[in-house]
């Protein structure tokens, strides 16, 4: 399946032709509301859902509040982004979350990478991607609105839904953190190795086995290529670009 961003929108009292229309004008033309699935009624599996696509604190009590009183679940479908309309689809989502936070909703997640926010870091992410004066800024931004990291196997530690944004995700399989500090600079490695990969046109030139590191006097990693087989193929987490894997080097 073409990458596609799925977004769940909730509310107290949602308008759904509000949100049809916020979402025709934003979105664009190719963007919808799913009428199956949009109801005017809460969704009891919401609180769970939303739960488990936190990777950050910035879901507040207020946040909480509004996922467990919501009365209406609405569901965005972009349209299908290839690796040329990517950045322009992501971005347009993410204007579009913004417009429906401030139009109503209440709580927003990402279905295609499990990612949700809470609102004001939805809303300052839009911000920062609508100042945004040049590409490399704007992907930076972006990869912080829909890729979530770090996740967990038990073997690899990797991220979810640089799909969305034209580029393979990323993977690191170094054993398992044993502390906060190591963890920390797992994800900033796989951070580093993703936005070279948005931003730096050599990214598309990369071969197995080459090197990558943080600087110039840190520890070398080796780049290796593999295919997104943790997901099925009409998963829409699955990643059709596959994944950059660091091994010790």
């Amino acid at each position: 399946m073409p990458p596609q961003h799925v977004l769940c929108v909730l509310g107290a009292g949602l308008d759904l032709g509000v949100v049809a229309r916020l979402t025709a004008e934003i979105g664009g033309p190719d963007c919808a509301l799913d009428t199956e699935y949009s109801r005017p009624e809460p969704d009891p599996r919401m609180a769970a859902s939303f739960r488990s696509s936190l990777t950050s604190p910035s879901f507040t009590d207020a946040d909480r509040r509004a996922v467990k009183e919501h009365d209406t679940v609405a569901y965005l479908l972009s349209p299908p982004a290839t690796r040329q309309t990517a950045i322009e689809v992501s971005r347009r989502m993410l204007a579009l979350t913004a417009a429906l936070l401030r139009g109503g909703a209440t709580a927003v997640r990402n279905e295609s990478s499990g990612l949700a926010h809470g609102r004001d870091r939805w809303l300052d992410l839009a911000d920062r991607a609508a100042a945004a004066t040049d590409d490399p800024t704007l992907a930076v931004v972006l990869h912080r609105a829909w890729v979530k990291r770090p996740i967990t196997d038990g073997v690899a530690v990797y991220s979810c839904g640089m799909h969305l944004l034209g580029a393979p995700d990323v993977e690191l399989r170094a054993g398992q953190p044993t502390g906060p500090a190591e963890v920390d600079e797992q994800v900033r490695l796989l951070d580093a190795l993703a936005r070279y990969l948005l931003t730096e046109p050599r990214a598309r030139q990369i071969r197995d086995g080459e090197t990558f590191a943080l600087a110039a006097d840190a520890p070398l990693w080796i780049l290796g290529s593999r295919d997104c087989a943790r997901y099925d193929p009409d998963d829409l987490y699955r990643n059709p670009y596959g994944y950059w894997c660091l091994t010790p080097g």
